[in-house]
């Protein structure tokens, strides 16, 4: 904090009663050293961010922060008050108040004094220190940190004794972050293992789940106190910079769920080796800070890519579910040719159904034109963070107009975050650095996908993605059956993990410009999908004594995960005895993927299992192909385990293991 606060930043004597006096009285100070040039600009933007929020902590502390594109150089000022100013802390008024002034996209300096402060205020001399600093320079020198605070008052060797052994008691301390690109099932699967994992090795986990349905922020403070951290994440982490300083494990969403004993033991390791991560120099991430680019920028380039590749599709999903729920519901409504309505805008009758069938249409159609550009705009923000938004959502609009379609997205996005992280790497004055996120790079990163995507890259991606259009189209017979057993062998090879995955975001790409071939694509995934959970659930139904009774209890819970799609509801059964479950549901995926393109079923919904078979085409045969793959799947997996010399002790019947319990509880 060596240039952020000096001594007339510096109020030892602060008047105001009101949390908005407080702030325009240390801002006017931040004016007059001309670090703020637009007072009430500033201000304002101090009280947008205190609306999302209050920022009162514990200890009578207030932090009121914001980044303003008023704001000249990273500024901290500080106020003392004797009567105290309500920052919303649960436990009364601030009498210490720090307004944290950034500039507009300098999020890692944001980042970096709040969780510095957040780490200092943590340490009572700290703030017994300022409560009695009577002189503003020494004041301002001890928050920059080059005064150290009072020592304290000798203890007897009793008390040191009594200290030492707290100290020696205090748990090991974990923070972690899990994601997945759908946030359904693995985000919390892991986060439950990972606490699960915790306890029983005596270490204090603290999970920060994230997901497309957005995440609820770790306490600084409890980030502060953390001796390591540990990323579980198939999508970019959020809001990297907070984890700045400590010890990281960086592993894929999957191996928070099946082996969290292992990453909290290598947490531990790293920690007393002192090892710290080179967290990457994060941007402005969807909340309130930085998000960074890869979570493990040494990792594999084949890792990186499809790290970027999930962000994308995470961020693309909902849109996809939305729009392509309304547009099922549209004809089952109205029937297929609803979709040659005329405006709703200009043409709607309310009570009409087929007005209101348009009206669906046209709402989910609207969601459906948001898809590639969303794809590329967050495939480019997983790369290279908020500056890259702009050039992956102009790439992937360009991919629109020029026909290129999901491929043009998936190019237009690494293009972007590509030419952006190139841009970044550019030295530039200090002086230029506050206006680099929000101008300089969008307006330049633009400019040059936009060329590319129009002038070198676009026709070819068209071409090649028409070709693929027309290859699909065109499958019939036993080329489309072949297509079905690849798709259903990927779904239920690693239940959610890479391949699963892969197979999934080319189904939900064919949606963005759904075709007859593309929409039997995404019933044959889903459907595939389906098996795994629901031959476990069968198979622990009709040979119970094959299975442990934690297993036994996972499978009442497969029922409904199976039929909801949520293939990760087998990985408890895949992690206990994965060379006869895995062979198994996968055989049955792909004769549930065969069968469902042999009938011709289509689906336009990405998600729903059962729940949207009435939107299906070909209904009964879609059931009668899934009911066929999980009467395969069960039969294999009962006929694998049954050949065991070995059955599950029946001590089992009287308590589970750890590891079962563990399991148990991710279900």
């Amino acid at each position: 904090m060596s240039e952020l606060i000096t001594a007339e930043l510096v109020d030892l004597d602060l008047s105001a009663t009101t949390k908005d006096a407080a702030a325009r009285s240390l801002a006017e100070r931040m004016v007059a050293a001309h670090r703020v040039t637009d007072l009430d600009g500033f201000l304002a933007d101090v009280a947008a961010r205190e609306a999302q929020m209050p920022t009162g902590l514990d200890g009578g502390i207030g932090i009121p922060h914001c980044r303003s594109e008023h704001v000249s150089a990273p500024t901290l000022a500080f106020g003392r008050s004797a009567l105290g100013i309500d920052f919303g802390a649960a436990d009364g008024p601030a009498d210490l108040v720090f307004l944290i002034a950034a500039p507009a996209g300098a999020d890692d300096d944001h980042l970096t004094i709040l969780s510095g402060l957040a780490r200092r205020l943590m340490d009572p001399e700290f703030t017994a220190a300022l409560r009695a600093g009577d002189d503003p320079a020494a004041v301002a020198a001890l928050i920059r940190g080059e005064e150290p605070a009072p020592e304290p008052e000798a203890t007897t060797p009793i008390a040191a004794a009594e200290e030492a052994a707290a100290e020696d008691d205090a748990p090991f301390r974990i923070v972690a972050v899990t994601s997945c690109p759908t946030g359904i099932a693995h985000t919390y699967m892991a986060a439950e293992s990972l606490t699960a994992a915790g306890l029983a090795e005596g270490v204090e986990v603290t999970v920060e789940t994230q997901g497309s349905a957005g995440f609820s922020k770790l306490d600084p403070a409890v980030i502060a106190r953390a001796d390591a951290v540990i990323w579980a994440h198939d999508v970019e982490v959020r809001e990297k910079a907070r984890f700045r300083g400590k010890p990281l494990v960086d592993v894929g969403v999957k191996a928070g769920i099946n082996r969290p004993a292992e990453l909290i033991a290598e947490a531990r390791r790293k920690a007393e080796r002192g090892e710290i991560a080179a967290v990457p120099q994060g941007g402005d991430g969807p909340a309130d800070g930085a998000d960074g680019g890869s979570g493990a920028d040494s990792a594999h380039f084949g890792v990186r890519l499809r790290t970027y590749l999930m962000s994308g599709v995470s961020y693309m999903v909902p849109f996809v579910a939305a729009g392509g729920l309304l547009i099922a519901l549209s004809f089952a409504i109205g029937g297929y040719e609803i979709a040659d309505a005329k405006s709703v805008a200009d043409h709607f009758v309310w009570g009409q159904a087929d007005s209101w069938a348009a009206l669906l249409n046209q709402i989910g159609s609207a969601a459906f034109g948001f898809l590639v550009p969303v794809l590329a705009g967050y495939i480019a923000y997983g790369m290279a963070d908020r500056p890259a938004l702009v050039p992956g959502f102009v790439g992937g609009a360009i991919a629109l107009t020029v026909d290129a379609g999901f491929l043009g997205g998936l190019v237009a996005g690494l293009l972007a975050g590509a030419v952006v992280m190139a841009i970044q790497r550019v030295p530039v004055h200090a002086t230029l650095r506050g206006i680099m996120p929000v101008l300089v790079i969008p307006l330049i990163a633009s400019a040059v996908v936009g060329f590319l995507m129009f002038i070198v890259v676009g026709k070819p991606i068209a071409a090649l993605q028409s070709a693929l259009t027309d290859w699909l189209n065109g499958l019939s017979g036993s080329n489309a059956v072949i297509l079905g057993v690849v798709l259903g062998l990927m779904m239920c090879f690693d239940m959610g993990g890479p391949l699963n995955k892969v197979a999934y975001a080319f189904a939900v790409g064919g949606l963005a410009d759904p075709t007859d071939g593309s929409l039997k694509v995404m019933a044959a995934v889903m459907a595939a999908g389906m098996v795994p959970p629901l031959a476990m659930a069968l198979a622990t139904t009709v040979r119970k004594k094959l299975f442990t009774k934690t297993e036994r209890e996972n499978g009442r819970a497969a029922w409904v995960l199976g039929a909801s799609f949520i293939t990760e509801g087998a990985i408890p059964f895949a992690a206990a005895d994965p060379l006869r479950v895995i062979p198994s549901v996968m055989a049955g995926g792909a004769v549930t993927g065969a069968l469902s393109m042999a009938f011709g079923c289509t689906l336009r919904a990405p998600h729903g299992g059962i729940f949207v078979v009435p939107l299906i085409g070909e209904p009964f045969l879609y059931l009668l192909a899934i009911a066929a793959g999980t009467l395969v799947a069960t039969a294999l997996v009962v006929l694998l385990k049954g050949a065991r010399r070995t059955v599950p002790v029946p001590a089992d019947e009287a308590g589970a293991t750890a590891a079962d319990a563990r399991v148990g509880a991710t279900a």
